[in-house]
């Protein structure tokens, strides 16, 4: 069983900048980030294959976001610059048994509990 904590969100401004963490438990794989906005969907931000070579990152945060790893914590950090209001969300960090970028949530099997990150303008 894997446990995930993230960590790190906040209150912000436009153009601001925040770093999410995720500290996993147990043998992890593929990792993700997601966000849900106030009544809609939990939607894909960015993914990490099992080794870091591979990501992929939503149109959305596309050269605003980066996804890293450190395998000797066994964390995975979301950092999130020129943040903007559209980004408000609960992040969820995302674990997958599968060692390949996903980006479907479907086929993530462990969740964190989220971290509230609101931007205002």
């Amino acid at each position: 069983q894997v446990q995930l904590v993230e960590s790190g969100g906040g209150s912000v401004q436009a153009g601001g900048s925040l770093r999410l963490s995720c500290a996993a438990s147990g043998r992890t794989y593929s990792m993700g980030w997601f966000r849900q906005a106030p009544g809609k969907e939990r939607v894909f931000v960015v993914a990490s294959s099992w080794s870091g070579r591979n990501t992929y990152y939503a149109d959305s945060v596309e050269g605003r976001f980066t996804i890293s790893r450190d395998y000797a914590k066994n964390t995975v950090y979301l950092q999130m610059s020129n943040l903007k209001p559209e980004d408000t969300a609960v992040y969820y960090c995302a674990a997958s048994n599968r060692p390949t970028v996903l980006t479907a949530a479907v086929n993530y099997a462990y969740w964190g509990q989220g971290t509230q990150v609101t931007v205002s303008s």
